[in-house]
């Protein structure tokens, strides 16, 4: 039992281990103290989606959207910004007419990525898509732990 315990200690924790919702909002302040994320000047103003009628009421929606991204880009391997736009999609309703799946906005998650690039977060893979780097995951893990 005592050798099982002291393995997981050695282990530390990870970004698998921590509830999601915990570790976003965790890892929106950490962006949100830091100097090197900085919000653009139409984030008070864009939407999310073609399917949304209103921007976002929350002040700190951007630095959500962006560890979010960032666990997920942590989680999946390869995921570009395709994949985050269906990820983040929705239901459109359409007034009377039969509902249909709409994607997220392109734009706000390409420029979140280059961001997660510019802070050595994130990069390109060869294969396609974004991948943490270790940087990244080093930083992501001590939120992990600190959450």
């Amino acid at each position: 039992m005592a050798e099982v315990e002291v393995s997981e200690a050695r282990m530390g924790v990870t970004v698998r281990d921590v509830a999601a919702y915990e570790f976003i909002v965790g890892y929106a302040h950490h962006l949100k103290k830091s100097r090197k994320f900085v919000l653009p000047k139409w984030v008070d103003l864009v939407k999310t989606g073609v399917r949304k009628e209103l921007a976002p009421y929350d002040p700190d929606w951007y630095y959500i959207r962006a560890a979010s991204v960032a666990r997920k880009i942590y989680l999946h391997k390869g995921l570009g910004i395709g994949g985050l736009r269906l990820w983040y999609g929705g239901r459109h309703r359409r007034g009377t007419l039969p509902e249909t799946f709409a994607k997220a906005a392109g734009g706000i998650l390409r420029h979140i990525v280059k961001q997660l690039e510019s802070m050595k977060v994130v990069e390109i893979n060869e294969k396609g898509g974004r991948v943490i780097t270790r940087i990244g995951q080093q930083e992501l893990d001590l939120i992990a732990s600190q959450v």
